[in-house]
C-alpha cells in the first residue's frame, strides 16, 4: 500500500525572499510540509494544489495586503475555518488587534524566534484539527495518528489507501460536521480542479468498506442533499 503523507501542510505568504526561506526552513524542521508564495496571486495559484492545514501570512504584501487577504479567506466556505498566523513587523497593540479582528488566529512579530513560531503553529494545528498533544484524531474507538500515519479501531489496525486516509483525516478534523462533496473535492484535490463530484462517492464507498470489518462503517454517514460526516457510535445510538 502506498503510504499517505502524515505531514500537516502550511502555506506561507511572504514577499521578502530571505524571510520566506527562513520560514520554510523553520516549519520544515518542525515536520511540516510547506508551500510558499510571494504575494496573494501566487498564493491563490498554490491553493489549486489543495487547501493547507494552516496559513502563515505577512501583513505587508504587494498589491493586496495580508490583512485584506485574511478577510477574503474568512469569507470563503473552503478556508473560513483554516487557522491563520499573521506575521508582521508591527508590534503596537492597535495593529495586533486589527490583525486579530481581520480573522487571524494568532500573531507573531518580526524578528521572530524560530522556536516560538514552531510552538504557535503547533498549537494552532492541534486546536483546529482536534488532536491531542500526541497528534491523534479520535472519533470514539477510531484513532488516526498523524505522526505515525496509522489508523486503528481499538487496538486493530485499519488498512487504507492514500486518498481514503486523507478523506478520513478531513472528516475527523471536522468531527460531526457535514462536508459537502464540493468542499471535500476542494480540500483533497485543490480549488477549481475539474473533477466530478461522484469521485467523492467512490472514495467514501472505499473508506466504508475498509471500516466495515471493524464495525465502524455506520459512523460514516451520508446526509441526503448535503454531503458526508463522521460521528462516534455513541452519537448514533442517541438517534435511534
Amino acid at each position: 500500500m502506498e503510504t499517505p503523507s502524515s505531514q500537516p501542510t502550511v502555506l506561507v505568504v511572504e514577499d521578502d525572499a530571505g524571510v520566506r526561506t527562513l520560514l520554510v526552513a523553520t516549519l520544515n524542521d518542525a515536520g511540516l510540509s510547506v508551500r510558499d508564495a510571494g504575494d496573494v496571486r501566487s498564493a491563490e495559484l498554490a491553493l489549486a494544489s489543495g487547501i493547507p492545514d494552516l496559513f502563515v501570512i505577512d501583513w505587508m504584501l504587494p498589491g493586496t495586503s495580508g490583512l485584506e487577504y485574511v478577510r477574503e479567506l474568512r469569507r470563503r466556505e473552503t478556508t473560513r475555518l483554516t487557522p491563520v498566523l499573521m506575521l508582521t513587523a508591527r508590534d503596537e497593540e492597535e495593529s495586533k488587534v486589527r490583525g486579530l479582528e481581520s480573522g487571524a488566529d494568532d500573531y507573531v512579530t518580526k524578528p521572530f524566534s524560530p522556536r516560538e513560531l514552531q510552538a504557535r503553529v503547533g498549537a494552532l494545528l492541534r486546536r483546529s484539527n482536534g488532536t491531542d498533544v500526541e497528534g491523534v484524531l479520535r472519533c470514539g474507538p477510531l484513532r488516526l495518528d498523524l505522526h505515525a500515519c496509522e489508523v486503528h479501531v481499538g487496538e486493530t489496525p485499519v488498512r487504507l489507501g492514500p486518498t481514503e486516509y486523507r478523506l478520513l483525516r478531513l472528516l475527523l478534523r471536522y468531527n460531526g460536521r457535514v462536508l459537502s462533496r464540493s468542499q471535500i473535492l476542494d480540500q483533497l484535490w485543490g480549488v477549481g480542479r475539474a473533477i466530478d463530484e461522484r469521485t467523492v462517492d467512490v472514495h467514501v464507498g472505499r473508506l466504508r468498506r475498509a471500516l466495515q470489518p471493524h464495525g465502524f462503517q455506520r459512523c460514516l454517514e451520508t446526509v441526503r442533499g448535503s454531503g458526508y460526516r463522521i460521528r462516534p457510535p455513541a452519537a448514533l445510538e442517541t438517534d435511534t
